[in-house]
């Protein structure tokens, strides 16, 4: 082999190890605690599978794993991300209590109206101030809000007073404190323990957005259900879809354009809007039961009776180094520009 040919086959070797390099596939996996029949993993999480899979020829894989299927709990999740065991979870940020205060903000009861205009909210919020403080350990996707919390119960709820001793789930810190203050005893636990101790009769009700309802069959395990009237809602919880850093940071530079495009803002709107469009669908689950829907008047003692969960949260906030009233006004002004 003269000394040209052995240059050629060099110089050709090169070029198919960078084009290898250049076309590299990248299969992400993601966990989550949600059942696989839940509405964000198959019409959020399986969707945005395929919108990247579709973008990038084939070559930006995701992998859904749901119901915790890779081990830990719940609480766990964001830990999973940071530390790399998985590439990418979605959570709820409060199963962590107190890990991040700022994104609370958006929990406290009777803030939201609309859970659209709010996710967009929560994700202008990320992208100016939450990202480089409460969730700077990952790479966010996407930051949303579900929709209208209702409570599901085995007894009538049809007044303030009938919440008295009652033991109510609570999927946050501060929605568990918001229960306390109406004058339920609160319990905090994840999504997936509902059933098990609605049965056992360890809590006798539950508060969650009626999209969840049919992943864990909760209309048949209750008879009673209350909503509120009114522009706002009791509470809502925030949802994260976020990435550990390094496996985003290692994307060639054309797949993290991909998953950028894909990602942010749009697909903030888009989760928020999947679960609302669940809620109104899945809401006829509960015609079977009784549906009690409290007049403004009630509504109006609840709002009162809450009051002490905004003093205690700002007075957290103080302690954490921000300020609360400033937040809150801000929270609320960014819904007002996004409706």
């Amino acid at each position: 082999m003269n000394r040209f040919s052995k240059f050629l086959g060099i110089f050709v070797a090169g070029l198919v190890w960078s084009t290898a390099a250049i076309a590299q596939d990248v299969t992400l996996r993601a966990h989550h605690f949600m059942s696989e029949k839940s509405t964000l993993h198959v019409k959020f999480l399986e969707v945005l599978a395929e919108r990247l899979n579709e973008a990038s020829d084939g070559r930006l894989q995701m992998d859904v794993f749901a119901a915790m299927s890779l081990g830990g709990r719940p609480a766990d999740l964001y830990d999973q991300a940071v530390d790399g065991a998985v590439d990418i979870i979605l959570t709820l940020p409060g199963y962590t209590a107190g890990r991040f205060p700022q994104a609370e903000v958006f929990e406290l009861p009777f803030l939201m109206e609309d859970n659209v205009a709010t996710s967009r909210a929560f994700w202008d919020l990320v992208e100016t101030r939450l990202q480089e403080s409460d969730f700077e350990e990952t790479h966010v996707l996407a930051a949303w809000v579900h929709g209208r919390g209702v409570i599901h119960s085995k007894e009538p709820i049809t007044r303030l007073e009938d919440l008295r001793g009652r033991e109510l789930r609570g999927p946050t810190r501060l929605v568990t404190d918001l229960l306390g203050e109406l004058g339920a005893t609160p319990v905090g636990m994840p999504l997936p323990a509902i059933p098990e101790n609605l049965s056992k009769g360890v809590i006798s009700g539950a508060v969650v957005p009626w999209e969840i309802v049919p992943s864990i069959r909760l209309q048949e395990l209750v008879e009673h259900h209350t909503e509120l009237s009114g522009p706002t809602a009791l509470y809502t919880a925030t949802l994260l879809l976020t990435m550990n850093i390094e496996a985003y940071e290692d994307l060639p530079d054309d797949l993290r354009a991909i998953l950028d495009a894909e990602t942010g803002k749009t697909l903030s709107e888009f989760a928020g809007q999947i679960m609302a469009d669940a809620d109104k669908t899945n809401r006829s689950l509960g015609e079977a039961n009784t549906i009690v829907v409290l007049d403004e008047a009630e509504v109006a003692r609840w709002e009162s009776a809450a009051a002490p969960v905004y003093d205690r949260w700002i007075l957290m906030a103080s302690e954490e180094g921000f300020d609360g009233q400033a937040l809150i006004d801000e929270a609320r002004s960014l819904i007002d520009q996004n409706q």
